[in-house]
């Protein structure tokens, strides 16, 4: 059991934590490296030998093995990333790097995106250290850089460039699942991830004839991307299912006394109201514009346009994605894949998912645990590149009227500090015995 040390520091961790500034602008735009110096020292305090990598200077990753008390048991996975999107100061209640702790919560970028799971692994291992704990299994234990970019200069790296650190794991825990989502009836779900759809961001270049803004012109390099970023806009993709949403409609229906009539998602879909929210993301893929850049002076029709797109692929529906992009597209305007990462799916029959279960279940008995898939991507996207299968499990107990999901990438992120020790508890727990 964490004891109440354990508790304190997870506090104190997370707060110091928000209080580096390692926001990701892209572009290579960060440095974890403070943070990930942090977070290094604190597992040496507690005996665990941390090592720093780096692809790129000031780009830090950690990675720490503990031995497990059983040989022949497959390693598990433990990973969380250190940097953060940025936020704009004169829009939060509190400056988002002060990691200021109010009123029972923490505040600042990154208290649910996710320095909060980061303090929470430290917290266990250093507890574990004082009680002469030892896990079942070995555990790798990394803390990454450039989860909310590329990840090539964290997770992707460490996947290609240093795969003998994850030798023997066969499955990983990271963000994010296991948070209590209140459906308003007074039922408390725990959703946990297992599986994510994948990324497509796509580049959009639209090609026509320069000319001058006053004549005409048939082949405008902007109408014909304004079209093209309608008809994506406006696509109505097909339903398809995948077995970890299936088996999400069908918890969610049972827990509601519904008949699971999967041959009708969008009713069932309403039927089970404010929980929908949990899988309706996830039915279908999606493409979403997001960015335009066209032209340089006013009264000149420029050769070409560019467009940026957020698409998102389910686990086997990619190529249903890319025909239907060629489709939408046509011949007047090229796409590419500006990033790309498969969508992933993880079994909700394994001996990790019952355990997690029952981790959580321990601590909130009046609570109901589902599995999901997340309608975003981790970093174990770049961890499956090792056949390391991934689940989403980063827990917390949240009071009602909190929103969750709105808080990552929100204005005014922040954490219970009764959420953080009911998340050292059942990361406690989970560890010990998966």
């Amino acid at each position: 059991m964490a004891d109440a040390r354990a508790l304190d520091e997870v506090v104190r961790f997370t707060s110091d934590l928000i209080r580096f500034d390692t926001a990701n602008r892209g572009g290579g735009d960060c440095r974890e490296r403070p943070a990930a110096e942090y977070a290094a020292a604190l597992l040496a305090e507690a005996g665990v030998e941390p090592t720093l990598l780096e692809r790129t200077p000031g780009r830090t990753n950690v990675v720490a093995r503990i031995e497990g008390s059983d040989p022949r048991a497959d390693a598990l996975l433990v990973h969380g990333h250190l940097d953060v999107v940025p936020a704009e100061a004169a829009e939060w209640s509190v400056h988002p790097f002060s990691g200021e702790v109010r009123d029972g919560v923490v505040w600042g970028r990154g208290a649910v995106d996710m320095k909060n799971m980061d303090a929470m692994i430290l917290a266990v291992l250093r507890a574990w250290s004082r009680q002469g704990v030892r896990p079942r299994r070995d555990l790798v234990v990394v803390f990454t850089a450039d989860e909310e970019a590329s990840a090539v200069d964290g997770s992707g790296f460490l996947a290609d460039r240093h795969p003998g650190l994850f030798e023997g794991c066969t499955e990983a825990i990271g963000e994010s699942g296991a948070f209590t989502f209140h459906d308003g009836a007074g039922r408390q779900i725990y959703p946990v991830a297992a599986g994510e759809r994948g990324t497509g961001w796509l580049k959009l270049t639209a090609h026509g004839r320069a000319g001058h803004g006053s004549k005409v012109n048939r082949e405008n390099a902007v109408t014909r991307l304004a079209a093209v970023v309608t008809r994506i806009g406006e696509h109505a993709w097909p339903l398809r299912l995948t077995p970890t949403v299936r088996a999400a409609l069908t918890e969610l229906a049972a827990l509601y006394g519904i008949e699971t009539d999967l041959s009708d998602v969008d009713a069932l879909l309403e039927k089970l109201g404010p929980a929908a929210a949990l899988v309706e993301a996830t039915v279908r893929n999606s493409a979403n514009p997001t960015m335009l850049d066209a032209g340089y002076k006013l009264n000149v029709i420029p050769g070409t346009a560019v467009g940026h797109v957020d698409g998102r692929y389910l686990p086997g529906g990619e190529e249903e994605f890319r025909a239907t992009l060629d489709a939408l597209t046509g011949p007047d305007v090229d796409w590419e894949f500006a990033h790309r990462e498969v969508a992933l799916q993880a079994p909700v029959d394994a001996p990790l998912f019952a355990q997690m279960r029952a981790a959580v279940q321990e601590f909130a008995p009046e609570g109901h645990v589902v599995p999901y898939c997340m309608s975003g991507g981790t970093d174990a996207k770049q961890f499956s590149r090792l056949g390391i299968t991934g689940y989403g499990f980063t827990p917390l107990k949240l009071p009602p009227g909190l929103d969750y999901q709105a808080l990552f990438h929100g204005v005014d992120e922040r954490v219970p500090v009764d959420a953080l020790h009911f998340g050292v508890r059942v990361l406690d727990r989970l560890l010990r015995t998966a």
